[in-house]
């Protein structure tokens, strides 16, 4: 193939960032984060007072907006969105803007653009294998116990304080939260008509409930 792409797709809070990552630093190859592309479009349509759920009003921000994904850095038309765009209110939107098939087509372009840029990549979404890019090198589908993915959510983001800590939630409380809000996104990006979750063909399933990092790291490594 004339770009070399490992595809790593996967549910929310699976590990699919910080595994594609790795994967890139391993390969000396660039890594996108297709799921901010999408909050950095959540954000810029609550930041201009629109409604996630206006399909119009959404695809008409994606399509104009200015979207830099790059070193774990997100710019949103020159303003550093990268904290914010992992905020609870983009975490609500999200999934209805990705929903929008008019968005999905501007950001599907957008992706293919970057990679033809870098001259290949290491990609990670919910539709990489299945619709951006299905003729890629390797393909994973990267998966792990819903209430693993929570607690994995909860301790990587460090905002609940301990446990009599006193003061906001509680840890289990912030993991039921957060258990709850994936179940939902789940539900949302499984079902929905424009390029839903699944499992590409060829693609190898790797559960994570029970491997460190570096155990999934390796089993990508040996796929490549």
């Amino acid at each position: 193939m004339g770009v070399r792409v490992i595809a790593i797709d996967g549910p929310a809070g699976s590990g699919k960032s910080t595994l594609a990552q790795a994967v890139a630093d391993r390969l000396g190859l660039e890594c996108l984060d297709t799921g901010a592309m999408y909050r950095a479009v959540a954000f810029a349509v609550l930041r201009a007072g629109g409604d996630p759920s206006d399909d119009d009003f959404a695809a008409a921000v994606a399509r104009t907006i200015d979207v830099n994904v790059d070193a774990g850095q997100v710019l949103v038309d020159g303003v550093d969105a990268t904290v914010e765009i992992r905020g609870p209110s983009v975490d609500r939107a999200v999934s209805l803007v990705a929903a929008n098939p008019e968005v999905r087509a501007e950001l599907v372009v957008r992706q293919r653009e970057w990679v033809r840029r870098r001259g290949g990549g290491v990609v990670e979404g919910r539709d990489i294998g299945t619709v951006v890019f299905p003729d890629a090198e390797v393909k994973v589908h990267l998966v792990a116990d819903p209430a693993v993915r929570a607690q994995r959510r909860v301790d990587q983001s460090g905002t609940p304080p301990p446990e009599g800590a006193g003061g906001g939630r509680t840890y289990d409380e912030a993991v039921e939260s957060v258990a709850e809000d994936i179940a939902r996104r789940d539900r949302i990006d499984s079902t929905r008509q424009a390029s839903p979750l699944l499992k590409a063909p060829g693609a190898v399933v790797i559960d994570t409930t029970e491997l460190t990092f570096d155990e999934t790291v390796e089993q990508v490594m040996r796929l490549v």
